[in-house]
């Protein structure tokens, strides 16, 4: 899942929100200069990425999705959800979306705790975008294929990706909800031991 998917797998926990997100911004596993709240918000972002890349019911979509989408499956799947989970908020949320949204965004983080510029570059972008009351809309997800399909280092049809979501919509929102199913209550136990 992409950057909404990840706040909304912190489980309401505001501490939690940014250090996950930051989790796509950090190599390797040694942690230990990250303060333990951030360190945790890295680990819930990658357990999050590989309990979805890794769930039969998505490596199925994938496989179905390949040939239309070569190399970058994964990486549609998680705009897809982010979409889906905008567009379907109120069965995951009691909050609504908007106010979800502006919480997250009244949160007050030190920078210093973050060592990269370019997450906070993304984060200050991403709010004067609205990248995330977008989410909800077509244009949101053409406007999310269109720039992640920039950022990757080699050439790719993510472009095509929001033809491809419409053609098989009900297949893919199908496995979105499947996946929600068993992944909700997870990630509530998974964050309840941290």
């Amino acid at each position: 899942m992409n950057f909404l998917g990840h706040l909304y797998f912190s489980n309401n926990q505001t501490e939690l929100m940014y250090p996950n997100l930051y989790g796509d911004f950090v190599k390797g596993s040694d942690l230990s200069s990250y303060s333990e709240r951030i360190q945790k918000g890295i680990l819930l972002h990658r357990k999050i990425d590989d309990y979805i890349d890794r769930h039969s019911i998505i490596l199925e979509l994938a496989r179905f999705l390949y040939p239309k989408l070569p190399k970058i499956t994964g990486i549609a799947i998680d705009l897809y959800f982010d979409h889906l989970l905008a567009i379907h908020w109120d069965k995951y949320h009691s909050t609504p979306l908007t106010t979800f949204i502006e919480r997250f965004n009244s949160i007050e983080e030190d920078r210093f705790l973050f060592e990269n510029e370019h997450f906070w570059m993304v984060m200050d972008k991403m709010k004067a975008g609205e990248w995330l009351k977008h989410s909800v809309s077509m244009y949101g997800l053409t406007k999310s294929c269109e720039g992640v399909s920039r950022l990757i280092s080699f050439e790719n049809e993510l472009s095509k990706a929001p033809k491809i979501f419409i053609e098989h919509q009900d297949r893919i929102e199908k496995t979105f909800f499947d996946f929600m199913e068993e992944a909700v209550p997870f990630f509530k136990k998974y964050i309840s031991k941290m």
